[in-house]
């Protein structure tokens, strides 16, 4: 008898371990990205297995032609995964910073406000090694202290990160083994006009070919 693809297996042993000690409820941020997808795959399968509710939530920001019907696309495969409920909300991008960070506080500002109303004790983000990369570059750039650099932590309060440990390679891995199709975000292309972290995003290969993997693994 075989077992799952070995990606599909890394994402359920990270999951399960993030998850030891955690109580029900619990819900995952989905985007319907592969990262995230990945993630809600593993926990609609671990989570059963330690005996915890897990159920998704979906952030419309409303910043791109058809995010409705994105969005609508990403709930529906968290509920053909098992997970419930299922939530989408939509909310207003607006503020100080610029878009990229009016839309990082709208959508935590929606999570907690889910997360509230559901009682969930953890929410699940699929941030990986390659985000956490991102984050660390950025910072370095912007000339941020050293708890800026340290990147993102696997846990902070409800928030917990369970892929940190896996590259995006490998949620993508996981959903092709799994026939699970996810969204293209069009802002992730890197190009002049694409967000800061998206041209990092396409400078990162070269930074990885000069300087070595450990620009990403270090």
């Amino acid at each position: 008898m075989t077992g799952p693809a070995p990606a599909v297996a890394a994402c359920r042993h990270a999951v399960r371990t993030a998850l030891a000690g955690r109580t029900s409820p619990i819900l995952v941020a989905c985007s319907g990205g592969a990262d995230s997808l990945a993630l809600a795959a593993a926990t609609a399968f671990v989570a059963p297995r330690l005996n915890l509710a897990a159920g998704a939530v979906i952030v419309d920001h409303g910043m791109q032609d058809g995010s409705a019907e994105v969005a609508q696309v990403a709930a529906g495969q968290c509920r053909d995964l098992g997970l419930t409920p299922v939530i989408i909300r939509s909310v207003t991008v607006s503020g100080p910073g610029g878009p990229e960070a009016a839309a990082r506080d709208a959508r935590y500002a929606a999570l907690e406000a889910v997360a509230d109303e559901t009682g969930a004790s953890t929410v699940l983000l699929g941030h990986t090694l390659d985000d956490q990369a991102e984050t660390v570059l950025l910072a370095l750039a912007r000339g941020a202290g050293l708890r800026a650099i340290a990147g993102m932590p696997v846990s902070r309060g409800r928030y917990l990160r369970p892929l940190l440990s896996l590259r995006r390679a490998d949620t993508e891995a996981a959903c092709t083994a799994l026939g699970l199709t996810w969204w293209h975000d069009p802002t992730n292309l890197p190009g002049p006009d694409a967000p800061t972290r998206s041209r990092l995003r396409g400078a990162l290969p070269a930074l990885t070919e000069a300087l070595g993997p450990g620009i990403v693994t270090g």
